[in-house]
């Protein structure tokens, strides 16, 4: 059914029908298109906030991605019917909308292109899609061949539906000069004042060609007819109409009408965006129809090439060879590109959630350096002299606080040291402490060590007399909104992020030479941790937290949401769950959470509000943040395993994050192993039919933690202020493993294998044995790194 090829590169998925809601992505620093096999789309660019050109069919609130997102007949997407001009028999590419079973299926999703080889009807067709490096437009070519020892007479319908734009303005007609077609819109205002900002939108949607087509259809109503999408009326007469629409909902479809002798083929190609004018289309017309370049080559060509180049740069810093070629394809192909991608778009937002910015840059960390490190300066400068971190990172200057990030989080100051000590583990860069940034609300400016004392004291301080932190309207945990309202309600798991926090900056201060602030740091963490135990330890697991009622929850006295795996994990972490405590933890884990998709983040999933708790009572059983496998949290527990050297648990439960290899797993899942979801359904235990289900989303915070799992506790190789670390903690099933590990500007070449008869690891580089675990002295060059582990 799937199959890696190009010796990775590439993801092929068999049938559109097995995994209907199979998706790929594709990106830029405008823009993001997430495309399902079977050719639906869902797509935005900034302007500086996200916006779509292809809409759907009805009113469209402004809203993020969705979970599960639902696909139907008028939904957005990029669709080629095909007609035999002698028989009419007609069918579409890449599946919907006319849904034909199809000769051969092919939906190829690679790094850089997402591609379709598709054979029906002596016909062999080939899509693919691509984007440009810097700009928000989709590349399309469609190449027909015919494969029969006839002669054929076919015409193509490119149909790319616009939908419904805007209430107040919308219309399309094709311009002949342009040779596309032209939607345009006024996107909706009520104030005055707003009409300066919507003068500037790119409220324009085109479909542009480099053939002249032989008809085409503005209308959609005109072009669907009576006949519905699965058999389009405009489809039936010999040319389309050449409507245009007034006021009505626009859709780009033209008509190529071609004979093909055998073996013959021909190449369309496309480009569909938005765009301010006609003036604009005009010159992106001529930029990528028209030779360039001396070799005349096309800008259609050029960008292509240049995008491959772009994506390239997120190639990661592991390349591993494990008995999971599975895995192995994941790591070294996939993991690293949604990682990339995270950094370079901010999850198109202009003000991304704390908590996200600096966790999503934790990863970029691994892949692109320079840009974590100021993505780090970045967020202080928004920090107030109080030490308080703001609930969003403002990275555009038009940009303002919007949405969650109005309501008041709790945790933010949380991840600074815990993104920071990866970001220094990799490159030693302890110079950063000293850098100077400026304050958010005065002119002062101090060196990040203080701005990270102030957020290490903020945290220290907002707490109540219990010595627990306050949640006010939410922790990482966004929907969990009523526990603290009042004030009073503190959150088990942000007073254990607290510690580990106190104690991984305290960490980072003794390898700064700071002694003093590291005993007092790890001081105050260690008061944190004797609070938790004293009023969260439940027996066997931790509280969620404590209502401004007074009301712990999270207990095994509660019906509903009876254990949360964040205080499970993060226990790990903090270091207040002794070696007694860590046994119960994990037992409780996996009696209560483990699932066959992976752990789930609470149990049972609240099928009612609980309006103590908040709005999370009140999503779905199983979906999100209410007992969904939430891989973000699970990608915590993981590390908190690994972190305590439970490795054997971690690995069965890190692996258990990535579809597949088997077909029942994959289909249960529909989703490719091309990217990590941010979850996948849970409430495993009370509705078995949809548990493990794909949201199908992208943007998560698991992807960062994974490939930290993956570097620091399954093979072994973190840095660290004195040299690389080599600890590797492989499962029991796995005899050997091979690693390429980049690291400060040198290759490692490591090779992990069990040997019988040792209880201590032996390490050799270049032939000569080391004497500690460390690799010092780290030179631009190439080490072979020969690693011994016991057979225990």
């Amino acid at each position: 059914m799937i199959q890696p090829v190009e010796n990775g590169a590439r993801l092929e998925l068999h049938s559109p029908v097995k995994l209907p809601n199979a998706s790929a992505f594709l990106w830029n620093k405008k823009m993001m298109v997430h495309m399902n096999c079977r050719g639906y789309a869902v797509a935005q660019f900034m302007q500086p906030e996200p916006t779509k050109y292809a809409h759907a069919p009805n009113l469209e609130a402004k809203t993020f991605m969705q979970p599960e997102q639902p696909y139907y007949a008028h939904h957005p997407g990029r669709f080629f019917y095909i007609k035999d001009e002698e028989t009419n028999s007609l069918f579409s590419t890449p599946y919907a909308p006319v849904k034909t079973p199809l000769d051969n299926f092919v939906f190829s999703a690679g790094k850089s292109d997402i591609l379709w080889k598709i054979e029906h009807d002596g016909l062999s067709i080939e899509m693919r899609l691509s984007l440009p490096t810097n700009e928000a437009l989709e590349q399309w070519s469609f190449t027909v061949k015919n494969i029969t020892s006839k002669s054929r007479k076919i015409s193509i319908y490119p149909y790319f539906p616009v939908g419904y734009m805007s209430w107040m303005n919308q219309s399309g007609e094709y311009d002949a000069n342009l040779n596309a077609i032209v939607c345009s819109s006024i996107t909706p205002y009520q104030k005055y004042k707003e009409y300066d900002r919507i003068k500037t939108l790119k409220d324009k949607t085109y479909l542009l060609a480099d053939t002249i087509p032989t008809s085409w259809e503005v209308n959609q109503a005109a072009f669907e007819g009576e006949g519905g999408l699965h058999n389009p009326t405009g489809i039936v007469g010999e040319e389309l109409l050449k409507g245009d629409a007034r006021y009505e909902t626009p859709a780009c479809v033209f008509q190529y009408r071609l004979k093909l002798q055998p073996e013959q083929e021909r190449t369309y190609r496309f480009l569909f965006g938005p765009a301010k004018d006609e003036k604009e289309i005009e010159d992106i017309g001529k930029r990528y129809f028209s030779d360039t370049s001396e070799n005349k080559v096309t800008g259609f060509d050029a960008t292509k090439r240049e995008y491959d180049d772009y994506i390239a740069k997120g190639k990661g810093c592991l390349q591993i060879k494990t008995p999971d070629a599975a895995l192995d394809n994941f790591v070294n192909n996939w993991l690293p590109r949604q990682i990339y991608y995270h950094g370079e778009t901010n999850r198109l937002s202009t003000d991304p959630q704390t908590r996200n910015f600096l966790q999503d840059n934790m990863g970029t960390g691994y892949i692109q350096k320079e840009v974590a490190r100021q993505a780090y300066i970045t967020a202080l400068s928004q920090q107030a002299e109080s030490g308080a971190m703001p609930d969003g990172i403002l990275i555009h200057e038009d940009a303002e606080l919007k949405y969650i990030n109005q309501v008041p989080h709790t945790d933010h100051c949380v991840w600074l040291p815990i993104c920071l000590k990866a970001y220094l583990d990799e490159t030693n860069d302890y110079a950063l402490l000293q850098e100077k940034v400026p304050f958010s609300d005065n002119e002062k400016t101090a060196t990040v060590t203080e701005h990270m004392n102030r957020a290490m004291l903020w945290l220290y301080k907002n707490r109540d007399e219990r010595g627990l932190n306050y949640i006010e309207q939410g922790d990482w945990c966004d929907p969990m909104n009523m526990v603290g309202p009042k004030g009073k309600g503190v959150s088990g798991w942000l007073s254990m992020a607290t510690g580990y926090a106190l104690k991984t900056w305290a960490g980072i201060c003794r390898n700064n030479t700071t002694i003093g602030l590291a005993d007092d740091f790890s001081r105050k963490a260690d008061e944190l941790n004797r609070a938790i135990n004293t009023h969260l330890w439940d027996g066997d697991w931790y509280a969620r937290g404590i209502t401004d009622d007074n009301v712990v929850f999270g207990v095994r006295k509660d019906l509903e949401g009876r254990i949360f795996l964040n205080t499970q994990g993060w226990a790990l972490l903090s270091g207040c769950a002794d070696a007694d405590k860590s046994d119960k933890i994990i037992a409780s884990v996996q009696k209560e959470l483990e699932t066959p998709y992976g752990v789930e983040m609470l149990a049972p999933s609240y099928t009612k509000m609980r309006e103590d708790v908040g709005r999370v009572t009140q999503k779905f059983p199983g979906s999100a943040e209410n007992g969904a496998v939430y891989n973000h949290a699970a990608a915590f527990y993981i590390f908190g395993l690994y972190t305590t050297d439970h490795s054997e648990k971690a690995y069965e439960v890190l692996r258990k994050m990535i579809p597949g290899p088997d077909e029942a797993d994959l289909v249960q899942r529909g989703q490719l192993p091309v990217f990590i979801p941010n979850y996948y359904r849970g409430a495993f235990r009370q509705f078995p039919r949809t548990a493990g289900r794909s949201s199908q989303l992208f943007n998560t915070g698991a992807a960062p933690w994974l490939y930290r799992c993956l570097i620091d506790g399954l093979f072994g190789l973190k840095g660290d202020v004195d040299g690389l670390h080599i600890a590797p903690k492989l499962p029991k099933a796995w005899n050997r493993a091979e690693v390429v590990r980049q690291f400060r500007g040198a290759t490692f070449k490591v090779d992990i294998q069990r040997e019988s008869g040792i209880s201590k690891t032996k390490i050799s580089v270049n032939g000569q044995i080391l004497k500690t675990s460390v690799i010092t002295n780290i030179e631009p060059r190439v080490y072979e790194v020969d690693v011994r582990i016991s057979e225990m």
